[in-house]
């Protein structure tokens, strides 16, 4: 007999909703939730793919404990019971003699971050992070400084603009299915698009203007747009008077940054800069200069992404009808949000982060994400004190982490590592204990809160029985946590125990998600009041151009621009990317998608590639100080000379995943790993490559 479930994919970190279709304890069928507007059925390739999942032999299917030395693929089988029971044991004894703060865990955010977060809060350690601050924690920290708000709390009105300006954002690649609906139909009522990279993409070839600017010099761009904006008095002035500070000081900073100074920098030419900026100043407060979600290029990065949202205050397309809005959540429809374990008090932690968040040395990162990649520095250099036992949930520092190398040579140093997973990851490939998570079919899993214009919740139901001898991941962290002595703060013995725990309070029960998948708070938009209803959470009360989160930390608000060097001759500057059919580092073993995208290949401009004799399809070898690796190259006209692209995601070192092993190679092994050190991001792009034959 044929049922319907309605859930939310987790192929990627969207978390599409979706309509499950299930006979004999089998998926059928899914696409994306008829009832919610803008998905209507609609499911990108790699939620299509999820299906897959489910027979794939490959993917993890019970409890490993390691037999041989780490990554030599020796395992033995283990019950639930031996596995937990070694872990819980191992992480006693380091516990004892390390501190609750030896352990890390670090994850990619999900719906129940928050029991990962009570684990770790409950034994003691500071030291938990997500893979949110690899993509955009320099991004996190623009906002706040000029808002108070972080990135995760404002959203687009694509729906409703006329123009929206992507910083390499390869919105139509890079799939998130609502969003793309809403700006599609945006396009068809006569929005414009303009797009900024390097290479042409996608997202390039449906824009009206694209512009090929030299890498790394956005803000060279955003410094230009900003000075004809003020000088012709183009920007939203009753907007700025009531509600920006910093806007003298702005207007004196920006003068020499003319858009002739931006030509010899970025290669677009003055007349072109001009033009945008008189155009989208027409259809403001319309208008998005979208702030990106991957903010993670170079080490000013917070900076130019405080160039883009800054952008937009002189556009006055904050809380505006298709520009930017704040996110709202229950409590501004008069209603509770569901229940947190973090809500419940546990002991005072006193030491600092394994990545300094929050001290004198690193202060304005957001701890509610960390610092990823200073985890290698932390555990070599035992700074600030001995990091003893990793956690990788969903995360795989190997592959994520730039300088692969570096990481490698610090894992060495742990006592233990284990890694919560549904796929065989390099990670999982080199930890000591491996505990297999049910795919997302086969769970129910944590309250989706859903801030937005109309704040919803959202419930991912189980639609199938788990295929191996798989558990929740909030499961997992509980029958842990029972063993070494902190289960109180778990009061849960299965998924449907801890939600019903979650929505106490609320006003609604989990049989209330069974028509829809999700329900409302209220079916109107809520949109602030722009005259007196504004709610900024800086000091002032007002969005600061001038940010007293910078100036107090010692940094400045408005930096003089740098000139972004040209690689030295016969390197290039790296850049990585995405593109529809893989997310991140999880989906290049599936099935289907490896089919469709196999490897990665190294874009190279054609007039390069001639003067070091490579051709299309040859193979190259591409280095750097950190390492090195052999792909295909991928010739053409439709990149900048002074760089090279390569899709993020490839080269893995897990041999059981034979459908990815060993294809391409993974831009974390030929990175830096630099970082801006006041945002918080990772430079991904900073890295010079060299490009020979192979």
């Amino acid at each position: 007999m044929e049922k319907v479930v309605y859930s939310l994919c987790f192929m990627c970190s969207v978390r599409c909703p979706i309509k499950v279709c299930v006979e004999d304890d089998a998926v059928t069928w899914v696409e994306g939730n008829p009832h919610v507007p803008g998905m209507e059925g609609s499911l990108c390739p790699r939620g299509a793919a999820g299906i897959a999942l489910l027979k794939d032999h490959e993917r993890l299917q019970s409890p490993l404990i390691r037999t041989g030395p780490r990554g030599s693929g020796k395992w033995k089988k283990a019950s639930w019971r031996e596995a937990l029971d070694f872990v819980g044991e191992r992480l006693k004894e380091i516990i004892k003699e390390h501190g609750g703060r030896s352990v890390v865990l670090g994850e990619r955010t999900q719906l129940s971050t928050h029991v990962s977060q009570t684990f770790l809060k409950a034994i003691g350690s500071p030291n938990h992070f997500t893979h949110d601050a690899l993509c955009k924690g320099s991004v996190n920290t623009a906002c706040r400084s000029l808002f108070g708000h972080t990135d995760a709390q404002m959203g687009f009105d694509y729906k409703n603009t006329k123009h929206i300006i992507f910083y390499g954002r390869n919105f139509f690649e890079a799939i998130e299915v609502k969003a793309v609906n809403s700006l599609l139909e945006a396009m068809e009522n006569g929005a414009r698009v303009t797009y900024v990279d390097p290479r042409v993409t996608v997202t390039a070839t449906k824009a009206n203007r694209y512009w090929m600017i030299r890498p790394g010099t956005d803000l060279a761009l955003n410094y230009a747009l900003i000075n004809v904006i003020l000088r012709e008095r183009l920007y939203d002035k009753s907007f700025t008077d009531r509600w920006v500070t910093g806007i003298q000081e702005l207007e004196s900073f920006i003068q020499p940054y003319t858009a002739e100074w931006a030509e010899n920098e970025t290669g677009i030419s003055a007349s072109e800069i001009l033009t945008l900026a008189r155009e989208v100043s027409r259809d403001k407060p319309s208008v998005i200069f979208h702030f990106g979600y991957r903010g993670a290029s170079h080490t000013n990065e917070i900076f130019m992404r405080r160039s883009i949202l800054i952008l937009n205050i002189l556009m006055g397309s904050i809380e505006a009808k298709g520009g930017l809005f704040f996110k709202k959540g229950p409590g501004e429809a008069g209603g509770k949000p569901p229940r947190k374990l973090t809500d419940q008090k546990f002991p005072p932690i006193e030491s600092p982060r394994f990545d300094k968040v929050g001290t004198p040395g690193f202060p304005l990162p957001d701890p509610a994400h960390g610092v990823p990649q200073m985890l290698p520095h932390a555990i070599l250099n035992e700074d600030p004190y001995p990091l003893k036992a990793l956690i990788a949930y969903r995360f795989d520092p190997l592959m994520s982490i730039p300088e692969a190398n570096l990481t490698l040579k610090a894992l060495e140093k742990l006592d233990l590592i284990v890694t919560i997973d549904i796929n065989f990851s390099d990670i999982a490939w080199y930890s000591d204990v491996v505990l297999p998570e049910s795919i997302y079919f086969e769970r129910t899993d944590c309250i989706q809160q859903a801030n937005g214009l109309k704040p919803q919740l959202f419930l991912r139901t189980q639609a199938v029985t788990p295929r191996y001898n798989t558990l929740p991941g909030a499961v997992i962290l509980k029958e842990l946590a029972e063993r070494i002595g902190v289960g109180s703060y778990f009061p849960y013995n299965a998924m449907e125990e801890l939600v019903q725990w979650q929505l106490e309070g609320t006003g609604f029960s989990m049989t209330d998600f069974n028509s829809r998948g999700f329900v409302s708070y209220t079916d109107k938009q809520i949109f602030w009041d722009r005259k007196d209803g504004l709610k900024f959470k800086t000091p002032s009360g007002k969005i600061e151009l001038l940010s007293s989160l910078l100036e107090k930390a010692g940094f400045e608000s408005f930096p003089p621009y740098e000139t972004m060097p040209v690689p030295p001759a016969g390197q290039f500057r790296l850049t990585v990317g995405r593109c529809a059919a893989h997310t991140h580092v999880s989906t290049q073993n599936n099935p289907y998608l490896s089919e469709l995208v196999p490897e990665n290949k190294l874009w190279i401009n054609t007039k390069a590639a001639e003067r070091i004799g490579i051709k299309d399809g040859a193979m190259v070898t591409v280095s750097s100080d950190k390492g090195s690796g052999t792909i295909k190259a991928h010739v053409t006209d439709l990149i900048h000379p002074e760089a090279v692209f390569m899709l993020h995601g490839f080269g893995h070192r897990a041999e059981l995943a034979t459908r990815t092993f060993n294809r391409g190679v993974s831009d974390s092994l030929l990175m830096e790993n630099i970082s801006d050190l006041i945002g918080g991001s990772p430079a991904l792009h900073h890295t010079f490559v060299k490009v020979t034959p192979a």
